[in-house]
């Protein structure tokens, strides 16, 4: 019988370290497609996979070098026509989000000065301005992203 909580916890923490065994099905449908699934019972045509056969995964290839010649590459000047379209876009972008900035802060400042007339409690007046203070942070964390992205692009 558990008494106190110290000993509730240590049967708990047993009770989360024991390891988690569930059947794994691997069926083939007519096709030839594969599935894997742990549902039961397992659905007509699966087999039972081996609670000890290793679990192995191919690792992503993350060098597209090592791709193979399959792979599609871009001459130089395609890439910086390519970049400097896309430093193009960000630099509207960046624009367009410094002017949404000085709106946002614009709005704020008037926000602040004055109260609305249905705020007679204090709380919706706070709460106004706070959406316009989340407004203005939005704007802020944009244009900061977009600056970071223009400057990763290569000169």
């Amino acid at each position: 019988m558990i008494r106190n909580g110290k000993q509730f916890a240590a049967v708990a923490l047993l009770l989360a370290a024991l390891p988690a065994a569930a059947d794994v099905y691997k069926c083939t449908d007519d096709e030839g497609h594969v599935t894997y699934t742990n549902q039961k019972p397992a659905p007509k045509g699966c087999k039972l996979l081996s609670v000890e056969q290793p679990v192995s995964a191919v690792p992503a290839t993350r060098n597209p070098a090592r791709t193979g010649a399959g792979f599609p590459r871009v001459d130089g000047d395609t890439q910086k026509a390519r970049d400097t379209d896309r430093r193009r876009i960000l630099e509207g972008e960046l624009a367009s989000e410094k002017k949404y900035l000085d709106e946002a802060r614009q709005a704020l400042a008037t926000g602040e000065a004055e109260r609305q007339g249905d705020e007679r409690n204090y709380q919706k007046y706070t709460d106004r301005v706070q959406r316009l203070k989340d407004e203005v942070a939005v704007h802020e964390r944009n244009v900061q992203a977009l600056q970071r992205e223009i400057s990763n692009l290569p000169q």
